[in-house]
């Protein structure tokens, strides 16, 4: 009998072809992955390709399809990419998962080497790549200097200088010519002239009524968008595009060495200022701040912030890249949805109004030029909700993700594996009605205020500017950058945005507006008036 077997076995061997294995092999693929897609949560993961086909599928409008299928969840699912890619994971929206990874065990969730890898070209070790120690001294020294009276002067003196010398009069010219403007990019401007100013001690001057291209700023913008082709394709792609020199590891090369070519040389000029000086006593800026203070004895009370020339570049384009995208961004969206709430922008002037005839009662001539002082912004409470939930339901980072360091299990009982990766959707988590209610997706700045107080809600709940000991550290000069910037126009024009645009979010790691926002601005009579 074993003899008759072994014979029949044989036969099946020797006319068995290659094809057919291929076909049996996939077959079994299929069934696996049919099997798995109906046992587990989440989107189809292919067989070999894992969530790529998917998510290749959905690209036109990747954020709403990952905020269903999210939902369909039930809050969190787990994916994986290619499986020669190693890739894998879980991406959720569930407050709690985000708490645990971003505070309670924060340790256990860096940023990670995937990530680091891909933005070190560009980044370095600056503080938003950094993880462990590196991050920790960056922190602090960034914590000390811009809590500080001194740079919290300086930053609001920068947005007022950039705001009325030169945004409104560009808005003035355009206004008069009757002609549109991309309102994204005139923002983008501004917050990179801003924050290199903040930064830097450097005025690029992006936003000159001409609108000038600005190498520098050019250089940072392609950096930006480039590097983020690194989280879209396997890691051998762009490492065989990086070592063969081609393509758009190129283009990133070129890129990358004109904004450290630029930095560098502000460092190095800066530094040659403190020793010909002797100190940097007349300079405001981050960059000056950091280096006097690394070369005082003990530093911050004791601590080590004598930096490198290497690692103040490495940090001061860190604070650029996180400083420049995100207000203006979120700027853009502010300004299109309040073209389709005009009642949430009557409430806003209403509220601008009593600001300055409170002004005009204590102190002011009614022809005086209005040049809103902090403590005014501060008080414009209706605008700062507008502005919060402006970016609740368009975030400037629409999505992160944390690696693990160890073996975890995430409260809501999804395990994940050393080195996997946790995705966390911050647009998806304005859109879920458990975390929101029923009018999540609603434009609404009201939620904002209860008993006719701002109120806030949890970091984990609206991790819009991060959280946990990651919570943005310029959180206070963005919200105050943001305010000076909308009441100051909202006050004087009309802002019209141009019937026909498609407006749609960017896949980039910024929500850009794809097509960017053409608007044109018209005086506003009235309200202005009270200047």
């Amino acid at each position: 009998m074993e003899l008759m077997l072994q014979a029949f076995w044989s036969e099946i061997t020797n006319n068995l072809r290659i094809s057919d294995v291929a076909v049996v092999a996939l077959a079994l693929f299929v069934l696996s992955a049919t099997a798995r897609r109906l046992t587990e949560k989440g989107p189809m993961m292919w067989p070999v390709l894992g969530a790529i086909p998917t998510l290749f599928f959905h690209l036109s409008n990747v954020y709403d399809w990952a905020t269903d299928a999210i939902a369909r969840a039930g809050g969190t699912f787990p994916y994986r990419g290619m499986w020669f890619g190693g890739a894998h994971g879980v991406i959720t929206v569930e407050p709690a998962n985000i708490e645990y990874m971003l505070k309670i065990r924060f340790s256990n969730f860096p940023k990670g080497r995937y990530y680091r890898e891909r933005f070190g070209d560009f980044l370095g070790d600056g503080i938003f790549n950094a993880d462990d120690q590196g991050w920790r001294a960056q922190r602090r020294a960034a914590t000390a200097e811009m809590h500080s009276g001194r740079f919290a002067e300086y930053s609001a003196e920068t947005v007022r200088e950039l705001v009325n010398r030169r945004l409104l009069v560009l808005l003035d010219r355009l206004s008069a010519a009757g002609q549109s403007v991309d309102l994204q990019d005139v923002f983008l401007r501004f917050t990179f002239d801003n924050i290199c100013t903040a930064a830097f001690g450097v005025d690029p001057g992006c936003l000159a009524v001409d609108l000038p291209v600005i190498p520098f700023a050019k250089a940072f913008e392609q950096a930006t968008e480039l590097t983020l082709f690194r989280f879209i394709v396997p890691p051998f792609v762009w490492k065989i595009m990086k070592h063969l020199d081609v393509g758009s590891e190129k283009r990133l090369k070129v890129a990358i060495r004109t904004v450290h070519t630029f930095a560098e040389k502000t460092v190095s000029d800066r530094r040659a200022e403190l020793r010909k000086l002797k100190g940097l006593d007349k300079r405001s800026d981050l960059l000056s701040r950091l280096m006097e203070a690394g070369v005082k004895e003990g530093g911050h009370g004791g601590m080590e912030c004598n930096f490198s020339d290497k690692l103040l570049k490495d940090f001061c384009i860190s604070f650029i890249l996180a400083g420049r995208d995100t207000s203006s961004v979120a700027l853009a969206w502010f300004f299109w949805l309040l073209h389709q709430h005009p009642q949430v922008e009557e409430r806003i002037l209403d509220e601008i109004s009593e600001t300055i005839k409170r002004r005009q009662d204590e102190v002011c001539r009614p022809d005086d030029n209005i040049v809103f002082t902090v403590e005014e912004l501060k008080r414009m409470e209706y605008l700062q909700a507008a502005l919060s939930e402006s970016l609740r339901l368009y975030p400037s980072v629409p999505l992160d993700f944390k690696e693990v360091l160890e073996d975890d299990i995430l409260p809501d009982g999804s395990v994940v594996k050393k080195g996997a990766r946790v995705f966390y959707s911050i647009y998806s988590m304005a859109r879920m009605e458990r975390i929101w209610g029923k009018d999540c997706r609603e434009f609404r700045p009201e939620r904002w205020i209860k008993d006719g107080i701002l109120v806030t809600e949890s970091q984990f709940k609206y991790t819009v500017f991060n959280a946990g000991p990651r919570l943005c550290v310029g959180k206070k000069f963005a919200y105050m950058q943001m305010k000076m910037v909308a009441a100051s126009i909202l006050l004087r024009y009309r802002v019209e945005v141009v019937e026909g645009q498609e407006v749609k979010p960017k896949l980039t790691t910024t929500l850009y507006m794809k097509n960017g926002l053409r608007v044109t601005f018209s005086r506003r009579e009235g309200l202005a008036t009270l200047q």
